[in-house]
């Protein structure tokens, strides 16, 4: 198992100021590791530590104590190689408004030091990919918001990174442009990138995430795969009977059972009255069931707070 990103005790606690009488810890001692060519959820309320976990790991700022490797390189020691190597798309994009889309892509490139005899060809690949082409020499300030995020994501690509961390690229998109972009995150893990993704949408990372881990309050609380999660989370048997009516219509049945599977069908089977069954199906919990029990937070509550919108139909 290669790992992209190892993390180790890593701390940032912000000391006190005219705002805060008392020192913060924002992020309290977190261990994890990113496994090459995965798609990572980093999930949690707001004010958990995701955004300052973000900050430290792009080298924003410093951490109090801890550490991390980053593509192989020291975090502490290494920080000026690892941006030059990784990508980062923040919540709020950080490209130019009057560039067209080709020449913000080239200015990455600038940045970042590719070759000038490359960026020709890179910018209108990455364009093909994003399905920008036919924006190519439009203004970003003149493309709508899905087009933008893109944008700004196929930027952060522009010199290839084998990592890219992705804060909540989704939020505040159409349902269309959501989907649409969870499409082309979904092929970066294909291209064989590294995604570290912070979302509110927890349909968005149940459907994306290879692996997922949860922080409340700057400690991570949970860390598995989805399916993981799920299973651990679920503390009942629950099964759905669909049965039939006697006027033609169907009637959904959810029983729980703390005796397993056999016991809840038979249960299940004995309140039918008589009906024919058309199916039984076993229920799981979801993502957001998972997130409930482990913060006490309401998903909906949640994107309350964030103000999210149209990305949480994580369909597609």
């Amino acid at each position: 198992m290669t790992f992209a990103l190892e993390v180790e005790g890593l701390t940032k606690v912000y000391a006190p100021n005219q705002r805060r009488a008392k020192p913060v810890r924002a992020v309290d001692g977190i261990s994890f590791g990113v496994q090459e060519g995965e798609i990572f959820g980093f999930l949690g309320p707001n004010g958990a530590g995701k955004t300052t976990t973000i900050r430290m790991l792009t080298g924003l700022t410093r951490p109090t104590s801890g550490s991390a490797r980053i593509l192989d390189f020291d975090l502490l020691r290494d920080v000026t190689r690892i941006k030059k190597r990784i990508g980062v798309v923040p919540e709020a994009s950080n490209l130019y408004d009057e560039l067209t889309t080709f020449d913000n892509l080239v200015f990455s490139m600038q940045l970042y030091g590719v070759p000038r005899r490359e960026w020709k060809a890179r910018a209108e690949e990455l364009l093909s990919r994003f399905r920008l082409s036919e924006k190519r020499d439009a203004p970003f300030a003149k493309l709508s918001r899905g087009m933008k995020r893109a944008l700004t994501i196929a930027a952060a690509l522009a010199h290839r990174p084998p990592l890219i961390f992705l804060d909540e690229p989704t939020t505040g998109l159409d349902v269309m442009s959501a989907r649409s972009l969870r499409q082309m995150i979904a092929a970066l893990r294909e291209q064989g990138v590294t995604v570290f993704l912070t979302t509110h949408y927890l349909e968005e990372a149940e459907r994306l995430c290879d692996r997922v881990a949860v922080i409340v309050k700057g400690r991570v609380v949970a860390l598995d795969t989805v399916d993981g999660l799920r299973s651990g989370a679920q503390r009942k048997t629950v099964i759905e009977v669909t049965l039939a009516n006697p006027d033609g219509q169907q009637e959904k049945r959810r029983i729980e059972c703390d005796d397993g599977v056999e016991a809840a069908v038979q249960r299940a089977l004995s309140e039918t009255n008589g009906r024919r069954v058309l199916a039984v199906n076993t229920l799981r919990p979801s993502l957001e069931d998972v997130f409930v029990q482990l913060t006490g937070l309401d998903a909906e509550v949640m994107l309350a707070e964030k103000g999210g919108k149209g990305g949480g139909n994580a369909a597609g």
